[in-house]
């Protein structure tokens, strides 16, 4: 099955399936928009001194920031054909998000299960050059229509 937004049916989906792909780009003014409107205004999002003081290499998003990103494919595909009703994730590292160059977040979604009521979307998170795993165990239970 290809990645295509919107066309989300569960007679069409088998286990291995990627349903949806993208890669975002996080910078610095993300971190700032992200703290304004989720309140979350901890130091360790936007300033390198107070990171390091407590023992982190530099500046890191917002675990928040971090699982709407990796849904957000999720949500796209599903369009109005489905519903979000389960999501869980295992934080295993920060993204840490570099002055100059930021940070890049790369996800892909890929079937799981496929059962009567629905589907298990698994993603897989990485984040940086190196393509580090940032969320394990990231899962998304959808509701979709039958065919």
């Amino acid at each position: 099955m290809s990645a295509q937004a919107g066309v989300a049916d569960l007679g069409a989906l088998s286990v291995g399936d990627i349903v949806a792909e993208k890669t975002f780009e996080i910078s610095r003014d993300t971190l700032v928009h992200y703290a304004g409107a989720s309140g979350d205004f901890n130091p360790i999002h936007y300033r390198d001194d107070i990171a390091r003081e407590v023992g982190l290499d530099g500046v890191l998003a917002h675990g928040m920031l971090t699982m709407g990103v990796a849904v957000q494919p999720v949500v796209d595909w599903l369009g109005a054909s489905g519903t979000v009703v389960d999501y869980q994730v295992r934080f295993t590292r920060p993204v840490f998000v570099e002055p100059d160059t930021g940070a890049t977040v790369r996800v892909v979604a890929k079937v799981g299960v496929v059962d009567g009521d629905g589907a298990r979307i698994d993603l897989t998170v990485t984040a940086g050059e190196a393509n580090l795993t940032v969320l394990g165990k990231a899962q998304v239970r959808v509701a979709l229509p039958a065919t």
